[in-house]
Parts: structure tokens; sequence; C-alpha cells
């Protein structure tokens, strides 16, 4: 109790609070052994990354620090009583540093582990907190804003305005950012989680700013079988993260082994090096379709929430056998789930799974890729690690990849369990189960229009109208032919199919890529107007609904109706003379 005599307030409010002896024998014995390890940082100028600039407010630290511990109500007793308490005219004098250490953002950026030390700025000042990480009454939530900036996330909290939490920063003060550091951090805003977004292409139509989510133009986007990566489309569920190559770590969780850390390196050197060339695809694609019969929830996304990519790395089959998966484990495990680094202000990270036998089988290629079209991943689309899951929705193709966990169980996040599900036309918000629907792995058979666009017009002159544009089916279907129609479904044509010289002839179950369809249509003589439709076939000889009304649901998603666009018939001007 000697420790707290000087605030006579605050040992009561902690006596009444507890109603206990546990709480007086656990809780004031521990602040005995924090004001010892103060005391002992008090007299020391060392410490993480340079010399420690202190207040001589040690007492004030010790109060303070045991507000926050013992919750607000003994935070109102440290600010009743510390008017009252008088300072030790023996307290010890510090000497007192005109010029700190200067720091840049990148070199705050690498300390962000409690292994390398975890530092933070806040208004320009740089601070080493490693020691009080685990003094933090928000336990290790404090790591969100390891090298980075402390102002969006106390933002979140009023009580990080208070004076004494200013105070118990101040011990752990040890430099400034640089200038041109400062500039930059202060170039955004520092209570804006996406203020550090990376540049996007001005081509891509946005429907979302915060999170990022965009899609190309539908007219370029049948113009490369390969979708530069510029252009891919991009689905955010988060804020994108800025992950250290150097440090990153990917942690396996659920084998025999035990939990595995692997860094960047050791999955570029150790496994093979496996490509494929595989189609993603938004499970809301063409939700703006269904948004015409009904209003849904979700992006309005139009035709181009879909790109096609080639995909390298190692495969998560070879990974997982190394670090112990055998067929013994497959008796329990049902599932592989996945976890980004991407997470929200609460720390809940985007989270996904899929089936065990999709991740180990040799057919299902599941790559742990590193590399989109022979370049590094692109911080949109996961830098440095991502799993690609082809021939099953987007959403399950987890991107900045930080955890996989063999289980017996799906993935309890958001997006696996209360997302991504398809129901009844007849089902609405009222009366919607989201644990009587599976989760969305393999997506239905998909086409579109791409030219002409809707609402454009063709010369009678030209004779013919050339169409193009894409088709894809899910679970390694190939599509094996795409009619087309320019008379609202009346008479079809076959279209004429491509694809790259390697996916001419994909393995049965295995055409993971995108056809590329194009065909020209002679004009009927006295049209005025053309309602072009198309419809793809895959191998399994599935085909499309005819109208989206009957596939309807509350949340857009599995939107694969016959495509329609209309256009007009434009007379040469000599026949209008």
């Amino acid at each position: 109790m000697q420790h707290l005599k000087p605030c006579q307030g605050l040992s009561q409010l902690f006596l009444i609070r507890s109603q206990s002896s546990r709480i007086s024998k656990g809780i004031i014995p521990l602040l005995s052994v924090w004001d010892r390890h103060l005391s002992s940082r008090w007299r020391s100028s060392g410490g993480h990354g340079g010399q420690k600039f202190f207040n001589n407010n040690g007492q004030k630290f010790r109060f303070a620090l045991a507000g926050l511990l013992a919750g607000t109500g003994a935070v109102l007793a440290y600010k009743l009583h510390q008017s009252k308490v008088q300072w030790a005219a023996s307290s010890v004098q510090l000497p007192v540093t005109s010029a700190p250490p200067v720091y840049t953002l990148e070199e705050v950026t690498k300390h962000r582990s409690l292994d390398n030390g975890v530092w933070v700025t806040y208004k320009g000042e740089v601070y080493d907190i490693t020691e009080f990480v685990s003094m933090h009454p928000g336990g290790d939530k404090i790591l969100l804003a390891a090298g980075g900036a402390l102002e969006p996330y106390w933002a979140l909290y009023a009580v990080h305005k208070e004076e004494h939490v200013l105070e118990i920063l101040s011990e752990y003060k040890i430099g400034v950012l640089n200038p041109e550091s400062l500039k930059r951090q202060e170039s955004t805003d520092p209570l804006d989680p996406y203020s550090g977004e990376p540049n996007r292409h001005p081509a891509l139509q946005i429907n979302s700013l915060k999170p990022f989510n965009a899609e190309p133009p539908a007219s370029v986007l049948a113009d490369s079988y390969i979708t530069p990566s510029a252009i891919f489309f991009k689905r955010n569920h988060l804020p994108v993260p800025k992950v250290d190559p150097e440090t990153y770590r990917l942690e396996i969780e659920g084998l025999p082994s035990g939990v595995v850390s692997v860094t960047l390196s050791e999955l570029k050197s150790c496994f093979p090096k496996r490509t494929i060339t595989a189609t993603l695809q938004c499970a809301g694609n063409r939700r703006s379709e269904m948004n015409k019969v009904k209003q849904v929830k979700g992006l309005n996304w139009g035709i181009a929430a879909i790109s096609n990519a080639t995909w390298s790395g190692a495969s998560l089959r070879d990974v997982l056998i190394h670090y112990g998966f055998t067929p013994e484990v497959a008796i329990n495990a049902k599932h592989v789930q996945f976890e980004g680094l991407d997470k929200d202000v609460t720390g809940t990270a985007y989270g996904a799974s899929i089936p065990l036998n999709k991740a180990i089988s040799e057919e299902g290629d599941v790559l742990l890729a590193y590399e989109m079209n022979g370049e590094d991943l692109p911080p949109d689309h996961g830098y440095p690690v991502r799993v690609v899951v082809p021939g099953v929705v987007g959403a399950r193709n987890v991107k900045w990849l930080g955890r996989i966990v063999v289980s017996d169980e799906e993935s309890k996040s958001h997006w696996q369990q209360n997302d991504y599900k398809g129901f009844s036309p007849g089902t609405d918000w009222d009366t919607v189960d989201f644990k009587s629907a599976p989760a969305i792995q393999e997506l239905p058979i998909q086409s579109a229009v791409t030219h002409p666009a809707e609402g454009t017009s063709v010369e009678r002159g030209d004779q013919e109208v050339t169409v193009k544009g894409y088709a894809w089916s899910g679970g390694g279907r190939e599509v094996v032919r795409v009619d087309v129609s320019i008379d609202g479904g009346n008479a079809w044509h076959v279209a004429k199919l491509r694809s790259s010289d390697l996916e001419q002839n994909p393995a049965p179950g295995r055409a993971w890529a995108w056809k590329l369809w194009e065909i020209d249509v002679p004009l009927p003589d006295a049209a005025k107007e053309l309602e072009i439709v198309c419809k793809a076939v895959d191998n399994s000889y599935n085909t499309q609904p005819d109208t989206v009304a009957p596939i309807w649901n509350l949340r857009g998603v599995l939107s694969n109706a016959w495509h329609r666009v209309k256009v007009k018939v434009k007379d040469d001007l000599k026949d209008q003379i």
C-alpha cells in the first residue's frame, strides 16, 4: 500500500471496487512491480532506438498508469487528487537534450513487432512503446498502430485525448520524424485508414472509394486475353495493408508439426514455382442487372467484375504436405481457412475458407501466389502473398495472406458465414437465415457482351455487326460454346472462341481461364434496333437462365442470366437525303 499513500482516494477506490481480498492482493503488488519498473526507467536514458526523453513527472506517470489499469473510476480519482499531490523535493532531474534523434517513416515502419520493437508516431514525434504493450489496457490491439501513426486508432476512443494518456506516451519518446517524413505524413489524413492507399489507373470505373472497389471499362475487357494488372478489377473489403516483405510471415496451423511460420523467401526458395492462368470473378458481378428487377444490397457492379491473369507461386498442396499434412489429418479436418492481413479498426481480419479436398488436390491448383502477370503482386491484389483458388468465387481468394488453418470447421468470418450466399427470390431481409445456405464456392456459367455497348449505334451500311465478349464457368468446367442472337433470342449464331495457345486444350476439370469470343452477324434489312443476347454452355452442358427475375436474390450475387444489349441501327447519311 505504500505506493498508493500519496493518493488515498485512489487506494480506497481500489478497495471499494474490488469487494475482495483477491484484487487487493493481486493488483496492488502488481502496481508495486510496475512502480519499481518505472522507477528504473526514470533513472535510465537507454532504450530501443535511442535516448528516451522524459518529463520529470515520475509519480504522475505512476498514478496515471494505475488509473488506466484500474478503470475509469481510478482515472477520475487520480484527477481529483492530482492537485493535492506534493512532489518530493528530491525528485530525480534528468538532463534535457535539445536535439532529439531524427527518424524517417521507413525506419519507423521497420519496428512493428515485439521482436523488432514497436514504434509509433504521434504529431510528428516518434515513440518506442515496446515495453508498454504488455501493460496496455486494451491488450495487443495497440499493435495495430505498430510502425505507423497513432491518430487513426486514438480517434476511435475518447479516453486517449485525456492528459494523463499523453503523459504516459511522453515517457516513451525517442525522437522526431524528419521534415520530409512529417510532410508526407501530414499530406494524408491521419484519421483516415484509407489515406495511404496505392495509386490506381484512371480508366477504372469506381463503385466504392473506401474501401476501393472498381472495374475496368467493359469495352476494353475483351481486348486482351490476359487482363493487365492495372485494370484488373479491384475488390477490397478493408484498407489495403502495408506489408514489409522482409518481416512478412505466413503462419500455418492445424498440422501435426504445430504452428509454422514461413517467410516470403522460404516460399520462393523451398517450393517449386508453379504458374496457372485463372479467371477471378466477384460474386456480385452483374449485380446492376438485379437492381433493375428489385433493389439489392451491395456494390452496383456492371459486367466487368471479372478478369483473367497468370499467377505464380507455391502450390498450397506442396506447402501443407511439406509441413506435415498426411491422410490421417484429413480424417478430422474438412476445411482450410485463410485470414488476411487487412483488418478493420477493431483488429478483425478478412477471412474465408475452402473445402480441404480442393486445397489438397493435385488437380485443385490452389496457389500461394506471389506474382501476377510475371511481376510481384500489386498492393491492391494482395502483395506480398495471396491465395488463388481457381474456379472458385473471388471472395475465397484471400489477399495479403497472413494465416492458414487446417480445421474441421469453416472460417467463422462474417464473409464466410453471413455473406456471399444465395437465396430464393422470395427471401427478404426480414426472413433471411444465413446459416440455412451454404457459402458460395464454385460459380455458375457466365458470359457477357463487351462490344457493342448498351445505347450505342451501328451503321446500316456496314451490313453486319461485330459482337465480342467473354465466357467462363466455375469449377474448372470448360466453356464449349457461346450462342449469340441480335433479335432478342429468336435466331441464334455460334461465336468463335478465343484463348491463348497454352489454354487451347485444358485438362478435364482444370479449365480455369475464360474464353473470349467474337462473331460477325449480318444486319436484318429493316431493323431499327438490335437486342443482342449471349449465352454460354460448358462441358457439363450447364447454360445460363434467360431472365434475371427467377434468380434474383437479396444480395445480388450469382447474376448470370442471358446478357442483353440494345443498340440502334443508324441509316447512312446518303439514304436519309
